[in-house]
């Protein structure tokens, strides 16, 4: 009897683990799973397995300026699937040329291969930042002109974060590349009363050869940064802006004020077809205007007897008429008692009216007056003609 119980024992043990099984394997599979994800990934922020690919950049443009293509786009923010990238990635640039459609032609692709003109590494990419974009010069040479004569260049960017995962290309953007004048190089300036004179010589060639013609020059004008040049050049407080145009040389700016430091270029300007190009900067020409330009001489001084009246005494009374410049200060009276000789100033404070009356004469003696006009830098005229009077002795009869 008891070992009947003994034998029947292991059947049921066995019966109660196989009814246990399916429950078994469900804690053991959560188990494994939990385990394998504790040994996979650490608490925090998940970590990325694969390599982001950053989105493709979509407002790639292109301007030629000189003989330079300025490139201008925006850094994706985000990854090929809308994830915030998390550090700046690498930039590859690529050109090609290609020959210009004709009239109702479509407008070239980049190509399925582009050529890999420059990589920014991100250590270098603050050099081409400016408030948020990318700018990148790319600056053609002449051998560019050579091999690829009336030619469109064709422009796309690529990033990437991992060697293994770049970017997208940008949109592609053509440019209709030329040969810009040469630099001017011998810009100069001239001070006078009415302006600052611009001078130069045009320039002859460009990188393809002999240069077209000039059809115009635009002015340029700025003013330098406090702290005046440095290694690198002249600093500018803010980009140069056009003043002017000119056909040809020399030019004069009447818009300036004295004391005011300028920097002035000059761009010369070859029309090609559908296309005005502007050449590179001339050399900058620094120049702070010094009013050292004395104002005309007074005209029309006349000199009037007044005689004496009650208690006031006979005088003379002088009026000419005013200076026509802006910038008169006042004016001085001189007199003397001798032809030829300028004689003494009367007035000890610039007179502001063209008048004076003179009530320091003695009668019986004969005055030569002459009057000058100041400016507001202290610069004073020669003097007016000299125009004489003076007042009777009692017992003479009025002159």
């Amino acid at each position: 009897m008891e070992n009947r119980k003994w034998e029947g024992a292991p059947s049921a043990l066995l019966r109660r683990i196989h009814k246990s099984l399916p429950t078994f394997h469900f804690l053991l599979s959560v188990s494994c799973f939990s385990a394998f994800l504790a040994g996979c990934a650490a608490p925090g922020e998940p970590y990325e397995r694969k390599p982001p690919t950053p989105a493709p950049i979509t407002d790639l443009a292109a301007a030629q300026a000189g003989n330079d293509v300025v490139l201008t786009f925006t850094l994706p923010p985000q990854t090929a699937d809308r994830r915030p990238l998390q550090r700046l990635p690498e930039i590859e640039i690529y050109r090609d040329f290609e020959k210009p459609p004709e009239a109702g032609q479509a407008t070239p692709v980049a190509p399925a291969n582009p050529t890999l003109l420059v990589t920014i590494p991100v250590a270098m990419e603050d050099h081409y930042t400016e408030q948020g974009h990318i700018h990148y010069a790319d600056s053609l040479r002449a051998e560019d002109f050579a091999q690829h004569p009336d030619s469109a260049a064709i422009y796309l960017v690529r990033t990437q974060v991992s060697e293994k995962k770049p970017s997208a290309n940008s949109n592609a953007v053509v440019v209709r590349v030329y040969p810009a004048a040469d630099a001017i190089g011998d810009l100069k300036t001239e001070v006078t009363h009415s302006g600052v004179v611009l001078t130069w010589t045009a320039p002859a060639k460009t990188l393809a050869g002999s240069a077209p013609a000039i059809s115009s020059y635009d002015i340029y004008r700025g003013e330098p940064d406090s702290g005046t040049a440095s290694a690198e050049g002249l600093k500018l407080k803010s980009p140069l802006v056009k003043i002017g145009e000119t056909p040809s040389a020399p030019y004069q700016d009447t818009q300036f004020a004295f004391g005011t430091t300028y920097v002035y270029s000059v761009r010369s300007v070859v029309q090609y077809p559908g296309e005005a190009l502007e050449s590179a900067n001339s050399n900058l020409a620094e120049v702070t205007p010094r009013d050292t330009f004395p104002p005309g001489a007074p005209q029309g001084l006349l000199v009037v007897l007044v005689l004496r009246q009650g208690e006031t005494a006979a005088h003379l009374e002088l009026s000419w008429a005013i200076n026509p410049e802006t910038d008169i200060a006042g004016y001085n009276v001189y007199r003397s008692d001798q032809a030829g000789n300028p004689g003494n100033r009367l007035n000890t404070e610039l007179l502001l009216t063209p008048a004076f009356r003179d009530m320091n004469v003695q009668p019986g003696h004969r005055y030569y007056y002459s009057v000058t006009a100041v400016d507001h830098a202290g610069n004073e005229s020669s003097s007016s003609a000299v125009v004489s009077s003076g007042v009777p002795a009692e017992s003479q009869a009025t002159p």
